[in-house]
């Protein structure tokens, strides 16, 4: 038990400082919508940050905070160009994912677009605004160029504090990478675990549970990229279940009530294994940061260009619905192939 007590210790903190921070929407103090709900939404984004910092804290004394820093992400990793690639392709990627995710929701019947009148941007003006300083159309253009190139900046530092948390050090220590991990208690090693079996490797290599799933691979120092797709599912999860003190209120699908709580774990998983895939191809937390802060700042947008007749459904339609679903995991699938991942040991 006390292998896990520094998970039990992140999930702790991090769940219970986002109820607390939560409980004024509860109370009827922050609905939707209101300014002060988007404030706690932005404050309940550093609450994993404060568990990756318990952990530090209470169960990695010994660890200084350079190595701490550079273990769980917040450096470039060993490969900076590759970082900064990635960055660049997080930055850039994401509008384009969002962008076609509302067109294959178009082409499939789930959105009805009015790119042409832009009604439903315009009705969403008029609901804020007394009077519209620009033409719609020159508004829009301007607000999309924002939300590409500058809000993800903006947006950077409250992603990094979930992004810390999530894929900076959970994922990692889901998958046993030792730098975040506890050090395991010191056992005798068996005769047969430095005696190769006859044509099992050179000479006094390790190679126990090599044929194994997720196991160590002979010479290679890694765990086998079999590993990687269970420790994804979970921490997705857990992330989407991290969000329910908003999502139970019915934010992101404010149709679904409650049940948006749900539908929203979905989406996590999949678009957190894109993350998660950046976060270990790179060994930095950056990228992941870059593309969280994008989707963050594109999503809602993209979802404007519908009609005001009829307005789109969130939890079918655009990134965030079961049509951006099977794009991302399309994604995910193709980049896992092409560039697998696995934890250094």
């Amino acid at each position: 038990m006390r292998r896990h007590a520094d998970v039990r210790l992140f999930l702790l903190v991090a769940f219970a400082a986002s109820w607390l921070i939560a409980l004024p929407v509860w109370l009827g103090a922050a609905p939707l919508g209101a300014a002060a709900f988007r404030i706690l939404g932005i404050l309940i984004m550093f609450t994993p940050s404060l568990g990756v910092l318990a952990v530090w804290l209470t169960r990695r004394r010994g660890t200084t905070a350079r190595q701490w820093a550079r273990a769980t992400g917040l450096t470039f990793g060993p490969r900076p160009g590759r970082t900064a690639a990635l960055l660049v392709a997080a930055l850039l990627g994401v509008p384009l994912l969002v962008a076609v995710a509302l067109l294959v929701s178009a082409a499939v019947g789930v959105v009805r677009l009015d790119v042409a009148g832009l009604s439903l941007y315009r009705a969403q003006l008029a609901a804020v605004l007394d009077e519209v300083p620009l033409d719609p159309r020159v508004l829009y253009a301007v607000q999309f160029a924002q939300a590409v190139l500058i809000a993800p900046i903006l947006n950077a530092i409250p992603a990094l504090g979930e992004e810390w948390g999530w894929r900076g050090w959970l994922l990692p220590r889901l998958l046993g990478d030792p730098a975040v991990s506890p050090a395991p208690a010191a056992v005798s090693p068996a005769p047969a675990a430095v005696s190769p079996a006859p044509g099992a490797g050179k000479p006094g290599t390790v190679e126990a549970g090599a044929g194994e799933p997720g196991t160590v691979e002979p010479g290679t120092g890694e765990w086998r990229p079999a590993r990687v797709w269970p420790a994804l599912v979970l921490s997705g999860v857990i992330w989407g279940l991290w969000h329910a003190p908003l999502t139970l209120k019915g934010y992101n699908y404010p149709a679904l009530g409650a049940w948006a709580a749900v539908l929203f774990v979905g989406f996590c998983v999949v678009f957190g294994a894109l993350l998660g895939w950046v976060r270990l191809r790179s060994r930095s937390v950056w990228p992941a940061v870059a593309a969280h802060a994008s989707v963050n700042a594109t999503t809602g947008l993209a979802l404007l260009l519908g009609d005001a007749a009829a307005p789109p459904n969130p939890a079918l339609a655009g990134i965030s619905g079961i049509v951006g679903w099977v794009l991302l995991a399309a994604v995910v699938l193709v980049v896992y192939r092409l560039r697998p991942v696995a934890v250094p040991r």
